[in-house]
């Protein structure tokens, strides 16, 4: 009984030293800077093994869809998405994080279903709508709202932070090359799950409410210096929080914190953006 009791706290001790080890590791490696926002955020994944993974799944995800064929639709998403991406660049730029635009290689696709109201946007700039959306953004500006939002996700490096904490939690904090080598299928889920692609997994991962309300502010100065109107994001929320009256909400809102919370937040950022729209509107 003894030995039992002397090797449980040797066991304790060791896990303790080894939390303690990891955390320091985690400060050590990555502190970065949010642009705009300002706070530091933890990015321990090499960006090289998550742009890897970024295009395998993304290529997947797009083999298992139907992509839709609509003209006017798929005209729409990709004049939006270029215009978002290219302010994306200019925000790095006015940030001095030029460097971080050589990983972003620009991708938009419409995935045929109306039944998922979401879309998602991978490291490197790999993104998906889902025509289930399109009923809420009911136009460019709407769209533009919702793709600002989701590229600043990428911007600020979330999903990276998600992933490392899913990592920590779930597999011990092991490699994200040796998670892929020792559990495939299930570190791929994780990863899918970071960046909201709910259609394709049975669970999501919610990005915290700081997450959030970052994506949120720099998403609005996105969409603002691509010369689209951000006080549309007020009335799309707003479309967004009846459609989550029911008992289902979609996995666009499920992510998210409560829609009166978020739209308070956003009525204070918008005007903060709106110079950069009447600005750039008459370029």
């Amino acid at each position: 009984m003894l030995r039992n009791k002397r090797l449980n706290i040797k066991t304790l001790k060791t896990f303790f030293c080894w939390i303690a080890a990891v955390s320091s590791l985690m400060l050590f490696i990555s502190c970065a800077e949010i642009p705009l926002t300002q706070r530091k955020g933890l990015h321990i994944l090499p960006q090289s093994q998550m742009l890897a993974l970024s295009l395998q799944q993304y290529d997947d995800v797009l083999k298992k869809s139907k992509i839709c064929t609509d003209p006017e639709k798929v005209v729409m998403v990709k004049r939006t998405g270029e215009r978002i991406s290219a302010a994306a660049e200019s925000f790095l730029e006015d940030y001095g994080l030029e460097e971080q635009i050589k990983y972003f290689k620009w991708e938009f696709n419409l995935i045929e279903d109306d039944n998922t109201v979401n879309a998602w946007c991978m490291p490197g700039g790999k993104i998906a709508v889902y025509t289930g959306i399109l009923p809420f953004t009911k136009d460019e500006n709407g769209l533009a709202v919702v793709l600002g939002h989701e590229v600043a996700h990428a911007i600020a490096n979330h999903g990276n932070e998600r992933m490392s904490q899913a990592l920590l939690v779930s597999m011990g904090g092991v490699a994200l090359s040796v998670a892929l080598q020792e559990k495939p299928d299930r570190t791929k889920n994780l990863f899918m799950a970071a960046f909201g692609m709910g259609a394709s997994v049975g669970f999501l991962l919610p990005y915290s409410r700081l997450h959030e309300y970052e994506a949120d502010r720099i998403g609005l100065s996105i969409m603002s210096r691509a010369g689209y109107d951000p006080r549309e994001a007020i009335n799309f929320w707003e479309r967004m929080r009846q459609k989550g009256g029911g008992k289902h909400p979609p996995e666009f809102l499920s992510t998210h914190p409560a829609p009166d919370s978020r739209i308070a937040d956003l009525k204070v950022h918008v005007a903060e953006a709106l110079p950069y729209y009447e600005r750039y509107r008459k370029q």
